[in-house]
């Protein structure tokens, strides 16, 4: 019965969500429903303000520079290139080895793949459906990332969240719901606030050998470090801004 309702769930969502009856100027936003999203949302950012420097929020640190690097094998695979070993370090450091693929996209794939993700998982939290599909992506990632030799503190990491994030998911569609979009929300609210303050910190007010900027100046002289910075943060804080946008218009319109 819980698997056909499910089922019923999706195609209802899906009915619901037509082009026509998708609400882009959010002239019905905010009930109630939507005010308590954006209050989550910010939140979210004060707490992970007040508790950056803390070990409370470091596995969440760990899980966003897994991304990160999750962001540069991913663009590796899409031009070609072959991934050798994915690793995290507990410094909040990571590396990702490969050979082949498009160096030029592969590099940027890094900070701008953990604020893509990071808008994702926030769009996705303003549906039950998406919300469980999106934590679905991001099980499939941690447990593909565990083929390319990773390292003990990578391991322990994706092995947490893995099971974490379906123990989640079980609770939404067999105990209590809504938990899993609130859930979403703080991973895409968290990852994407990382993506932002890392691209800040490495590229901008100082500039880091071996960053991501470093490597595109290499690559492409006349691109310099903290210029790069400065088009990565930009991207990043729109990416942020879009995910919000698509929750708001998604929660609206079914």
């Amino acid at each position: 019965d819980s698997i056909f309702s499910t089922l019923r769930v999706l195609v209802d969502s899906i009915k619901s969500f037509k082009m026509g009856q998708v609400d882009w100027t959010l002239s019905l936003c905010c009930g109630n429903q939507e005010i308590i999203f954006c209050v989550l949302c910010a939140g979210y950012l004060i707490a992970n303000y007040f508790l950056w420097n803390t070990f409370i929020v470091k596995p969440m640190k760990l899980i966003a520079v897994f991304v990160h690097e999750m962001g540069h094998a991913i663009m590796c695979w899409i031009t070609g290139g072959s991934v050798k070993a994915i690793n995290v370090e507990m410094n909040e450091g990571g590396v990702t080895k490969y050979t082949g693929g498009n160096r030029c996209l592969i590099i940027p794939a890094g900070y701008l793949g953990g604020a893509l993700f990071g808008g994702l998982l926030v769009a996705c939290s303003g549906n039950r459906i998406a919300s469980t599909v999106v934590a679905g992506i991001f099980v499939a990632m941690m447990s593909i990332s565990l083929c390319y030799k990773p390292n003990g503190t990578m391991v322990i990491l994706t092995l947490g969240f893995i099971i974490l994030t379906c123990v989640f998911i079980f609770l939404e569609w067999f105990v209590f719901s809504p938990l899993l979009p609130y859930v979403t929300l703080y991973y895409g609210v968290f990852i994407g606030s990382f993506s932002v303050y890392d691209i800040h910190d490495d590229l901008i007010t100082r500039t880091v050998e071996g960053s991501d900027a470093h490597a595109c100046h290499q690559l492409i002289p006349c691109c310099f470090p903290r210029c790069v910075g400065v088009q990565f943060a930009v991207i990043a804080l729109a990416l942020q801004g879009l995910g919000l946008y698509f929750a708001l218009v998604w929660m609206t319109s079914t």
